[in-house]
């Protein structure tokens, strides 16, 4: 039997429609709009172009938006004045009319709470006056910092302003929190032995390193209502390590993840830079199909869907490849993950998801650079 580009549409659009379930949040379909740094909020707020530009992609069917990174409220949490905070009287008040509007639209959304980390020493704009901070004071390119390691008061300090921030979060109207612990960042500085070479007991094992990521996750988690659903991000790579590894085996996988989703994660979102590669030897399965099957709770996966013309390759006679919209489709009908985010293919086309669940393939544009910033 023949299978026509007709046929592959109406399937994508079947299986991506489904509704989905994390925690008491359940959202429309599978499609998730990734979270991407844009430096498009003088003074750390959200002015009517952020709510026009989250609004408009769920008006078009994006089932749950992540917003770009936020930084939490601790002094050494960022490096721009222009990337948004979750934190200070305007910059809530400018977040609140987003979550307003996207729900307006019929659309869910969750903010993605982020504390750089060392990284504040490798920005070209840094803010305020107060020194990076990490696990050990050593960037992520494994080089000596002028930052300092966290002492314990530093520990509680960030992991109490993670926890206020998801509070607010949910006060302000928000369906739940997404917490950034991937790429390079404070959180990831912990898990990664590459920058964590602690020897207290934020340091040494994989379980050790988890500490400090699990101490917030429980902190969120007793911060909010029971029902309010926490989303952890997490990497292998990091910005200026792509061959950077947390883990190198399913069991120092394990190790990581069994803490956080003992401390209270509800959903896991596995970052990879194509989602179609297999992430350990022996097995077909990608980093989230992995995370599925270790924690047993629901998987995003990401990475390069819809850049390239991936989703067009099978409906152009050149042959599904293995990035392409088959082989997606086969991993969700085995449900080796539960939902899929796309990054810059929304960025290009607002309307992306409403082409794809409405099977109108033949509207979609192959990928070409936007002139925003995709950091995060």
């Amino acid at each position: 039997m023949t299978v026509t580009a007709s046929d592959t549409a109406a399937r994508a659009a079947g299986i991506l429609s489904r509704p989905a379930t994390i925690n008491g949040l359940t959202v429309p379909n599978r499609i998730v709009m990734a979270p991407m740094t844009r430096m498009f909020s003088p003074g750390g707020v959200p002015g009517d172009d952020v709510v026009s530009y989250y609004a408009r992609r769920a008006a078009a069917g994006v089932g749950l938006i992540v917003t770009e990174g936020t930084y939490v409220g601790h002094e050494s949490a960022g490096m721009s004045d222009r990337v948004p905070r979750f934190h200070g009287e305007e910059q809530l008040t400018g977040w609140a009319r987003v979550a307003t509007a996207v729900h307006e639209a019929g659309g869910a959304i969750v903010p993605q709470l982020w504390h750089i980390g060392m990284v504040r020493e490798q920005g070209q704009e840094p803010y305020p006056e107060a020194p990076a901070v990490g696990p050990s004071g050593v960037r992520t390119d494994g080089t000596e910092g002028t930052g300092k390691a966290m002492t314990q008061t530093d520990i509680d300090a960030v992991v109490a302003a993670f926890a206020r921030a998801a509070a607010d979060a949910e006060r302000i109207g928000f369906d739940g929190v997404e917490l950034h612990g991937a790429h390079g960042y404070l959180i990831d500085q912990f898990l990664w032995s590459g920058t964590n070479r602690r020897t207290d007991a934020y340091g040494g094992d994989p379980v050790a390193r988890a500490r400090f990521a699990a101490e917030i996750v429980a902190a969120v988690r007793a911060a909010v209502s029971p029902g309010f659903p926490v989303i952890f991000r997490y990497s292998q790579w990091k910005q200026d390590a792509y061959d950077a590894r947390l883990a190198e085996t399913p069991q120092e996988l394990e190790a990581i993840l069994a803490p956080l989703a003992a401390a209270g994660v509800d959903a896991f979102h596995a970052s990879t830079r194509r989602y179609w590669l297999p992430e350990f030897e022996d097995s077909d399965l990608n980093l989230a199909g992995w995370t599925k099957k270790l924690t047993g709770l629901p998987a995003v996966t990401v990475g390069s869907v819809g850049l390239d013309g991936e989703f067009l390759k099978a409906f152009q006679g050149q042959g599904a490849e293995l990035g392409g919209i088959d082989n997606l489709l086969d991993r969700m009908e085995r449900d080796e993950f539960d939902l899929v985010a796309v990054g810059r293919a929304l960025l290009q086309d607002p309307n992306w998801a409403a082409k794809v669940l409405a099977g109108r393939f033949d509207e979609l544009a192959p990928y070409e650079a936007a002139s925003l910033r995709t950091l995060s």
